[in-house]
Order: structure tokens, then C-alpha cells, then sequence
């Protein structure tokens, strides 16, 4: 498999997941936060599926 989330991608995904499942935990939002997992596994493991068919990669280029 080859990573297709570069690190600022990577650190964006895992914020904004990691506060769409705490907002659900402190009921502030209703229990579709937990759709915050998908954005916080993509960014882990540095793979989006979305991106696949688009040919869209926020790697940097390595020469």
C-alpha cells in the first residue's frame, strides 16, 4: 500500500477526528461525531481510499 496523506494532512485528519469524537463523548454533537474515527484511521495509517480514484497524493515528491 502506498501512503497517499502527507504530514500536515495527517496532523489535520487526526485533530479534527480526535474533536468530532470528544465533542460526541461530552455531548455537545449527536452521536454522528463518531464518523471522527474514518478521519483519525486515514490519518494513522497515512492511506485514504478517497483519494484513490482522483489520483490526489499530499505526500511531498522525494527526487
Amino acid at each position: 500500500m502506498n501512503f497517499n496523506v502527507g504530514s500536515t494532512d495527517r496532523v489535520i485528519r487526526i485533530v479534527v477526528g480526535l474533536g468530532l469524537i470528544g465533542a460526541t463523548l461530552g455531548g455537545f454533537i449527536g452521536a454522528w461525531g463518531w464518523i471522527g474515527v474514518v478521519p483519525v484511521l486515514t490519518g494513522t495509517f497515512r492511506f485514504c481510499p478517497a483519494y484513490l480514484p482522483f489520483g490526489i497524493s499530499t505526500c511531498s515528491m522525494k527526487k
